[in-house]
């Protein structure tokens, strides 16, 4: 009996170990552990299948609509299409109206759902509406190469806005300036409330139109009511004409810019004080870049020794150039001053202030030969 169980065992045994696989060696690569069978469906389930659907959207941004790979394929996760006669169309109508192939590709690429749409319904209507309005074809080209997203808006949405701007615009032609220059003016909510914010503060019709014709975006802002205060405690009235003026200035200056800019100016000797009195005379000096700022500083004070407080009185000379207007005119006047041909008490600013015409006349030809020569040269560069 044992002799016939220990047979038994034996045939198990050896059962087992011909029909068994051996066990990996610690070299083996735990992927080769997978079945071929297990391998081939996980490479088919996230390669295949996705591939195979979206290949034809891939392959159409890429042939007909000039992306790049890359940038097809993050489009396709927005935007699917089996056959070319949607996209086909879109295309077609932009070509029409003008769109050159890379614009077309610069639309496509930030608003790739256009390929999808009726564009007798979302895009036409739009173009017909602004046509009407005066927009000439290189207008709507401009508008909508730079921002596509309008077209998207619909026109119960776009023309309460069209005619909201028009309120504070000389004509149609006007307003489809500044709407090419900022297409987001007449889709983006935050218009007709910031609109409503400057009328119900005192600004009159002429300062909105002002901002409108020099950055329309302030009316896209999410904080103008911010900004707004900002200025008033600085003791700028909104009723006044140089409101918006400097509202524009503080919206174009970030924080950090604006902290920086009144630290160069105070590192010259500038107070808190002098820095608001400056910005009262003239806000847009603070546009000046810093490096500007200092250069301005460095000359005048720095290299000729002037008075500093000059230049918060007239802070406008902050926009002249260095090398065409501040640093010829300025080689003169100290020549003048070193020879006795200007008194010393009189406004060493006038010279810089006036036009080039009228400095020849009073600084540079009005004296004798010699010095009239040297001046001259000083004022041309050749000296």
């Amino acid at each position: 009996m044992f002799h016939s169980k220990h047979q038994s065992l034996t045939r198990a045994l050896l059962f087992f170990l011909n029909h068994t696989s051996p066990l990996p060696s610690p070299s083996t690569k735990p992927y080769l552990l997978l079945s071929p069978t297990r391998r081939h469906t996980s490479l088919f389930s996230t390669t295949s299948t996705s591939d195979g659907h979206h290949s034809f959207t891939v392959s159409y941004l890429t042939t007909k609509c000039g992306f790049s790979h890359e940038d097809a394929l993050k489009a396709q996760k927005r935007v699917r299409f089996d056959t070319p006669v949607k996209p086909d169309s879109v295309i077609s109508l932009f070509k029409a109206h003008g769109f050159s192939f890379p614009q077309i590709t610069t639309i496509l690429c930030r608003i790739p759902m256009f390929l999808t749409c009726d564009p007798t319904k979302v895009i036409i209507p739009k173009f017909q509406f602004l046509a009407s309005k005066g927009a000439s074809p290189s207008d709507i080209v401009a508008m909508t190469t730079r921002s596509p997203r309008f077209l998207l808006r619909s026109l119960d949405h776009m023309v309460p806005l069209y005619h909201l701007l028009r309120r504070f615009c000389p004509s149609d032609l006007k307003t489809i300036a500044y709407i090419t220059a900022c297409p987001s003016s007449i889709t983006d909510f935050r218009v007709s409330q910031n609109v409503q914010l400057l009328l119900d503060e005192g600004l009159t019709h002429a300062n909105i139109h002002h901002l409108l014709r020099t950055r329309p975006s302030v009316l896209c802002s999410s904080d103008l009511n911010k900004t707004v205060e900002e200025v008033k405690k600085l003791g700028f009235d909104p009723t006044q004409s140089y409101f918006s003026v400097v509202l524009l200035t503080k919206r174009a200056v970030t924080r950090s810019q604006w902290d920086a800019k009144v630290e160069v100016l105070k590192k010259w000797g500038w107070s808190e004080q002098d820095f608001e009195e400056a910005f009262r005379r003239h806000p847009h000096f603070m546009l000046r870049s810093q490096e500007k700022l200092n250069a301005v500083m460095s000359l005048w004070i720095g290299k000729f020794g002037w008075d500093g407080m000059l230049l918060c009185i007239r802070p406008m000379l902050f926009g002249y150039s260095m090398e065409k207007r501040l640093i010829p005119r300025a080689k003169v006047v100290k020549y003048l001053l070193s020879n006795g041909l200007m008194k010393k008490n009189a406004s060493i600013i006038t010279p810089f202030s006036v036009k080039e015409e009228m400095f020849l006349k009073k600084f540079v030809t009005c004296f004798n030969e010699k010095d009239r020569s040297h001046l001259l040269k000083l004022y041309q560069g050749r000296s």
